[in-house]
């Protein structure tokens, strides 16, 4: 499909709540597979759709392992274990990193590709991922929740 543009740090699309996605159609596959290539373009490891514009439940995430990437509709986070304080990042305002708390363990439901309802069961950087991408579809920036902001510095 086509590499779109991922909205910038600043952006009001960013603050805004995204809507359910009743119907798993081809409009919503051809979003998929834009935000597929869009995140395939960069080095970042997992993208919501309003990063792209589109104000829609959806998020993708790919740790870049052998795994498939995940792409989820509508997800909920349903339980959250523990606390873990780590750097993050975001593909939406680059050139900084900040400290931010996020669960250890967390489990994650939604629908799949194919409209069917899965679980994860997430620790470490997925968890992390998925809390990440969640925050998007609620107009929540990881630097809404960091506790200190850092400017990365140019090798």
């Amino acid at each position: 499909m086509a590499v779109k543009e991922i909205l910038k740090f600043g952006n009001p699309i960013l603050k805004r709540v995204s809507k359910r996605v009743d119907n798993i159609d081809k409009e919503v596959i051809n979003l998929v597979k834009d935000m597929k290539d869009t995140l395939y373009s960069t080095t970042g490891i997992g993208l919501a759709a309003p990063q792209i514009g589109i104000l829609k439940r959806v998020i993708l995430i790919d740790l870049r392992d052998d795994d498939e990437p995940i792409v989820l509709f509508n997800p909920v986070i349903a339980a959250k274990i523990g606390k873990d304080e780590d750097i993050e990042g975001c593909l939406s305002y680059p050139g900084y990193e900040g400290k931010v708390i996020r669960p250890k363990k967390v489990t994650v439901y939604g629908l799949n590709i194919k409209g069917e309802k899965v679980e994860y069961v997430a620790e470490g950087l997925l968890a992390k991922a998925f809390c990440h991408e969640i925050d998007h579809l609620d107009g929540v920036l990881y630097t809404d929740r960091a506790r200190k902001m850092y400017k990365i510095e140019e090798e």
